[in-house]
Formats: structure tokens, sequence, C-alpha cells
């Protein structure tokens, strides 16, 4: 595989993983009381009858049209921007987007792609990699590139990741419906009142929830054991990350415009702002078949036991 190719592969899937499983939760909870807010913005019944509501409307819907921004910190103690956007559904799981990064940009006079465009089904992504992969003899003029994830999270021995994956059907490819799911779950959930976005009025929302409460809430990690939970804890606190803090804007028509999403870590504040259109927009996805895609796995395992045969002939 060649430097070119393997520094876009690696730097697209650890991007695309991010992307997708950056707020990978689900739950949700109806809280209720009647107290007024000193604003005179929505009661506390009202708000979660409010966000209560997008969510059954959301999980209806079953897809729309995404665009998503998303600000990292970089390792140059910068900040990474990622955008996306297309057609995701949760209802069967799939996905078409198409990927930019700053990351991508910055390497693109060596043959990288300046964007990729992200196939998802069944549990398998694919990744177009551009004319550098077509022209590379290890990828036999094949530039697609493809990824099996349940198989990629139990070869990695990952218990936190394997749930994501395979835990269930939304634990990676995020719908908007499990995020409304987990800002339910939120104890300090209010309405900041009315704004507009892209020209649509919406009500304005906002909630926060710690690290302990954002795992209490999120079903997919009961698959994990009390160890793996506790060692899943403590990683995200060596991150930084004390807590969650999300935004919703919700049209009148009960369905989510746009949600921000922000985590603080110990290297700076991880941003995810996402737009929402089109519910129930039609999906149809042609995936590459195999004589055009080159399977990851596969590569890595070979390139693997190559290196360890040169090893053992003290080459």
């Amino acid at each position: 595989m060649s430097v070119v190719v393997r520094r876009t592969a690696g730097a697209v899937v650890a991007t695309a993983l991010l992307c997708t499983g950056a707020v990978a939760c689900s739950g949700g909870s109806d809280k209720g009381g009647d107290k007024k807010a000193a604003d005179g913005t929505q009661s506390q019944s009202q708000v979660a009858n409010a966000v209560t509501a997008a969510y059954k409307k959301t999980s209806e819907a079953k897809s729309a049209k995404v665009t998503m921004t998303m600000k990292t910190p970089s390792a140059s103690g910068g900040r990474d921007t990622v955008k996306m956007s297309g057609t995701m559904g949760w209802d069967p799981q799939v996905m078409d987007m198409t990927m930019k990064s700053s990351g991508l940009d910055e390497s693109g006079a060596d043959g990288m792609p300046d964007s990729v465009r992200m196939l998802w089904q069944d549990n398998v992504m694919y990744m177009d990699m551009g004319a550098a992969a077509a022209k590379d003899a290890d990828m036999g003029g094949k530039r697609w590139m493809k990824i099996d994830l349940a198989a990629a999270a139990k070869q990695s021995g990952d218990a936190s990741l394997m749930s994501k994956m395979t835990g269930g059907a939304n634990n990676m490819n995020q719908s908007p419906a499990d995020q409304i799911a987990v800002l339910l779950d939120s104890p300090n959930l209010k309405h900041l009142g009315s704004a507009t976005v892209d020209g649509v009025k919406a009500e304005h929302y906002k909630g926060t929830m710690s690290v302990e409460e954002m795992m209490a809430s999120n079903d997919s990690l009961k698959v994990l054991s009390k160890s793996d939970r506790a060692q899943l804890l403590k990683n995200v606190k060596q991150a930084g990350i004390k807590q969650y803090e999300t935004e919703l804007w919700i049209s009148k028509d009960d369905l989510p415009v746009r949600m921000d999403v922000t985590m603080d870590t110990s290297k700076g504040a991880v941003d995810i702002s996402e737009k929402f259109s089109d519910y129930g927009a039609a999906i149809k996805l042609d995936v590459p078949p195999p004589s055009q895609t080159f399977d990851l796995m596969q590569m890595l395992q070979g390139a693997g036991k190559a290196a360890g045969s040169t090893a053992g002939t003290g080459a």
C-alpha cells in the first residue's frame, strides 16, 4: 500500500468514525413538572412535551438530508474542521455522505483527495479513495475502500468500540432521534426562546449532561460488563471530557432543523453542528461491486503477515 493511500485511509477512517460516533448515545425519558421559568419561557412540562414530540416525529421520518460541521483540536494546537453533507437513514441504517476536512485539504498536493464520498449499508462502509488509490498497484485499479465495521471492532478487542459498532442499529450511524432521546435525559433541559434557522422558525432548547449521566442513559453501553463500563468512563475522563452540552432547534412541524453538541476535552472543545431538512427523503444506495472495492481489513492483515515473515527471516 503506497504512502499516499495509507495516509488517506488513516485520515479518512479516523475522521469518519469520529464524525459518526462522536455523539453516539441512545435512551431517553419524559421528564415533567409545571414550574414556570423565570423569564416566562416554556414550563418544564411544555419543554418535555415539545422535545418528546420531536423525538417521536423524527423516529417516524426514518431519513433526512444532513449537513454537519465538526471542529476539533488539532495536533498543531489549532482547529481541524470537517464538513459532511448528504442523506442518512436510520430505519433501515443507510448513509450517503461526502466528507471534506481541513486535514485532507492540506495534503491535496501529494495525491490525496480533497473530499471523500462515504456509503454506509448493513454495517459496512465504502469510501471513494480517489485517483491515487486507483493508480496504486496494490489496489489493482480499485478506488473504493470497504470496511466491515463490526468485523473491525471485533478484531480490535475494544469492548466500547464493539458496543458502538454492533450494540444497536444506530450506534455509529447516529440518527437525530437518538440524539434527541439523550437530550430528554438532561436534568436541566430548558427552553431558550424562538429563533430562525435558514429561514425556518423554530423553538430553541438546551440541555447539559455529565459524563456519568450520559453513560447512565446510553442503552447501548448496557452490553458491556461492569469492568468495561468503568474502563470506558475512565478513558473518557482521561480525555478531559466532563460534560456534553446539546442545543436543539425544533420547527412548528415538531422536527429538528438544527442540533449542536459541544464536548470540552483536555485538548480543547469538540463542536458539532448538524442541520436537517427534507425528512423522509428517499435514499437509493448503489454500493460498489466487489470488482471495484478493496477490503481494508484483509489488506492490513496481509501486510501484517508479510512484515512478520520478513522479520522471521532476518531480512
